[in-house]
């Protein structure tokens, strides 16, 4: 199969063909020029690597409903109405409705995501349950139950999850922030937590832990974006979830900062895990709000950064020896940037014979 139309990845977006066989790419070039022309079935598209889901919140699927008028702290918060609702459903009903949300990920072409998993060494191994066979990675931040937080329980944590995801800086004081970044990293794993996201916290709140990863900075200033592109620390942002509380981050400013953007659907209690959705209201809702931000921008915050943070970038550029198999849409390659990102559906994959 020889897909006809452009490129989206690490490199940018451009024309290209791309040649399948046997559901690898063996051949990438100009449109026009492929060697075996009128050999192979054609299609008009546009390949791109794979998208990660890089902010979720799978363990809470099973509470999906619609969310009150209430304060983000009152829904999500510690003893909020999600911890209520979870505390009323058994482990089985729990791992199915994140099986399903998975699947859904599935669906969408997604091939990892990264979760903030809560509910202990017990919620990990739920999820891991759920995602049994299932062809997506799933890169689990536990979240230790105790406070102060218990050495034992910790480490236990960190044997079967891929790191340590917490809540803002305002509910982990820092001696528990300092010893769970420093514990994390030691076993090689990763750290992150919830930042300004309700209200504007000192970036040295949530940098002095040295995070892998921070999420939402929904109320950052400008400076504070500065000094986490310095830092250099990616952000997932979760458009959807934050508007559902009346608030939005300017990714514009993001961009002009240099902060390095990741995408994530956030709570699963509140939204489809959906990037597809994600991306299209990004770019939309920035339009609105007069605060456009560049389509290209938000492709590579979905197809192309979570490689680079996963330490994979064998699987962020389109071409011959990719590692795993791309994404191919059949969409028009005019801008494909802008294609990607807000006309993207399930209905548009091209089956490569990889999948």
């Amino acid at each position: 199969m020889i897909v006809e139309g452009a490129i989206v990845d690490v490199d940018g977006a451009r024309p290209a063909y791309v040649r399948f066989q046997r559901g690898r790419i063996v051949e990438v070039g100009q449109p026009g020029t492929d060697s075996r022309r009128g050999k192979d079935k054609k299609v008009q598209g546009i390949v791109t690597p794979r998208p990660v889901n890089s902010h979720t919140h799978l363990g809470d699927a099973a509470a999906a409903q619609d969310p009150p008028r209430a304060p983000v702290s009152e829904i999500v918060g510690p003893g909020g109405l999600k911890f209520r609702r979870l505390a009323a459903l058994s482990a089985d009903q729990k791992t199915q409705a994140m099986r399903s949300a998975l699947e859904r990920m599935v669906g969408e072409g997604v091939a990892a995501v990264v979760d903030f998993r809560e509910e202990g060494v017990a919620g990990v191994e739920q999820l891991r349950n759920a995602a049994h066979d299932l062809p997506i990675e799933v890169r689990i931040l536990g979240r230790p139950l105790r406070r102060p937080v218990e050495a034992g329980e910790l480490n236990r944590l960190l044997q079967v999850a891929e790191g340590i995801g917490v809540s803002s800086a305002r509910e982990e004081n820092s001696l528990t922030r300092t010893q769970i970044a420093e514990r994390a990293h030691r076993s090689g794993k990763w750290f992150a937590l919830h930042a300004s996201e309700e209200v504007r916290e000192s970036p040295d709140a949530y940098l002095l832990p040295k995070p892998d990863l921070l999420v939402h900075l929904t109320k950052a200033s400008f400076d504070d974006l500065g000094a986490v592109a310095k830092a250099r620390i990616p952000v997932a942002v979760c458009l959807r979830s934050n508007a559902l509380f009346g608030r939005g981050p300017d990714l514009s400013e993001f961009a002009r900062a240099g902060i390095r953007l990741l995408i994530g659907s956030d709570n699963a209690m509140l939204n489809a895990p959906s990037v597809f959705r994600e991306t299209e209201f990004a770019y939309l809702s920035g339009r609105l709000l007069h605060h456009p931000v560049d389509a290209a921008y938000l492709a590579r915050a979905a197809f192309v950064e979570p490689w680079l943070w996963l330490d994979e970038p064998g699987r962020a550029r389109v071409a011959p020896g990719m590692t795993g198999a791309p994404l191919v849409l059949r969409l028009p390659p005019d801008d494909p940037a802008y294609q990607v990102v807000t006309r993207a559906t399930e209905q548009l994959i091209v089956p490569t014979g990889a999948e």
